[in-house]
């Protein structure tokens, strides 16, 4: 049985589908008809009420709810559709972590490498903020509550909502793209969308887009549970700037006049970086028939 086909390990009534679809996913679609349909005026106002925080409790503010809805997420799928976790992560006989500890050692590597050429090649666009004992709290609430927030979209988007669509569509490419649409969808609510434009959000569906390739190309989520952790977590912990979602304590912030984003930085990792890694993940793994796992059709197994 392929990824995709895990699903059919439980009950896939569609009732409980929708159910547990909007459950949890409800927070992202009320986030995409908030921007949407809401005064930018007012999003301003919400977006400046954010930064007058804490760093520390809008940081908390906002993955908080991640654990409680991943918790529920797991809730539903155990006793609702009573499957393994296990299935919701993989089509391996249990969880590979040592694919996860390779994908977030290969993103934190390469994030920090491309960092330093940057800040040696121009040290102007960075300001140095470090302090320890704010870089401390930084650390401990981001590797207490990140973990959730990568979890809570990794086994939401490429996890629970790949495998019952592409049960319900019988193939595997409308899956890759509705998530990968709805993922990026999913962050048109954060503060960089509003700064740098609707351009930013071909980062994050082409993000998407990876992750879900990732995914189904792998057969499991451990290398985009993997990726997600060591790039948020670089995210929070070594660069910040004004127009950040989550403004952070973390060791560098971007000047003010390096705050412009020009339409390689968005488009760039989509063309290279991302292209680069999937050769790299599929020589390691042997990843093979790439039309087949990213195309073809799911089929409910005669017996499972």
């Amino acid at each position: 049985m392929n990824y995709i086909e895990q699903a059919y390990k439980g009950h896939t009534k569609f009732w409980m589908f929708i159910f547990t679809s909007a459950a949890i996913s409800g927070v992202f679609i009320y986030n995409i008809m908030a921007y949407f349909t809401t005064d930018p005026q007012d999003l301003e106002a919400v977006y400046d009420l954010m930064a007058s925080l804490h760093p520390l409790v809008n940081l908390s503010i906002n993955l908080l709810p991640f654990v409680f809805l991943l918790g529920a997420l797991f809730f539903l799928v155990r006793f609702l559709h009573e499957r393994s976790l296990t299935s919701l992560t993989t089509s391996r006989k249990k969880i590979d972590w040592a694919r996860f500890r390779f994908s977030f050692l290969l993103v934190t590597t390469i994030s920090l490498v491309g960092f330093a050429l940057s800040y040696f090649a121009d040290p102007s666009q960075y300001i140095l903020q470090f302090d320890w004992f704010k870089f401390s709290m930084l650390l401990l609430v981001s590797l207490a509550l990140f973990p959730f927030q990568i979890g809570l979209e990794e086994y939401l988007f490429r996890g629970y909502l790949m495998q019952h669509i592409g049960i319900i569509a019988s193939n595997k490419w409308f899956p890759l793209l509705f998530t990968s649409v709805f993922f990026g969808l999913a962050h048109s609510a954060n503060p960089e969308v509003a700064e740098l434009g609707m351009i930013t959000m071909a980062f994050y569906i082409g993000t998407g887009l990876f992750l879900g390739i990732c995914t189904l190309m792998d057969e499991g989520i451990e290398l985009a549970l993997g990726f997600h952790l060591g790039n948020n977590l670089l995210a929070a912990l070594l660069v910040t700037a004004d127009y950040s979602a989550l403004k952070t304590d973390a060791v560098f912030k971007l000047a003010g006049e390096s705050q412009t984003t020009s339409l390689f930085d968005i488009i760039g990792p989509l063309l290279i970086y991302y292209p680069i890694l999937l050769i790299v993940f599929s020589k390691k793994y042997g990843w093979t028939k790439w039309q087949n796992r990213l195309f073809g059709k799911v089929v409910k197994p005669e017996t499972i």
